[in-house]
């Protein structure tokens, strides 16, 4: 940040009076610019024994799967987000009634934070939105594991897969460390 978008002035690095981090200042008009985690919400849309992916047509991760997800809206609520991801994405129509907090994963090194629920499809009307190539539904031998976008898709397919075979659905939190995926489980 350059600029206070409250009057156009220049802004420095400072640590704020009462606060314990450096933070973007205005010394013109005394605004504190405070800059936070953004939230990633996203679906893990399931009919059957089979779950649905997305193969990604922007970046970052082009070509590669994910489950539908994506950066949560000024406005709405977690689960309107991840409704509206599964629409985006997936032109998929999931059960909004039924959605349940699967995975929560921090990610510290991006300022992100994934929220993830399990969802039920509603129907297998479904086709690829805007920002993806192709829509499919996998069941867990056939997943492209060596494909998959992102670490965070990797740990909510690995816990679903897992969970399902005792049909019990614990939330999982987890944290993923730096760009390699160095990971700490928190359950």
């Amino acid at each position: 940040m350059k600029f206070c978008s409250e009057c156009g002035h220049p802004v420095v690095m400072q640590v704020p009076d009462g606060d314990n981090r450096p933070r973007f200042v205005c010394e013109h008009c005394q605004t504190i610019h405070y800059q936070n985690p953004v939230i990633v919400a996203g679906c893990l849309p399931a009919w059957e024994d089979q779950v649905l992916l997305c193969r990604r047509a922007i970046e970052p991760r082009y070509g590669l799967w994910t489950l539908p997800a994506g950066f949560m809206e000024n406005e709405e609520t977690v689960e309107q987000a991840a409704n509206r991801e599964s629409v985006e994405e997936a032109n998929a129509s999931v059960d909004v009634d039924k959605l349940e907090l699967y995975t929560m994963i921090s990610l510290p090194h991006v300022n992100q934070v994934y929220i993830m629920y399990r969802a039920q499809l509603l129907d297998l009307d479904f086709s690829p939105g805007i920002e993806s190539l192709e829509v499919a539904l996998f069941r867990e031998k056939d997943i492209p594991w060596n494909q998959l976008a992102f670490h965070t898709i990797n740990f909510t397919l690995e816990n679903y897969f897992r969970d399902r075979k005792e049909n019990l659905f614990p939330i999982h939190t987890h944290t993923i460390i730096g760009r390699n995926g160095k990971s700490t489980d928190n359950k």
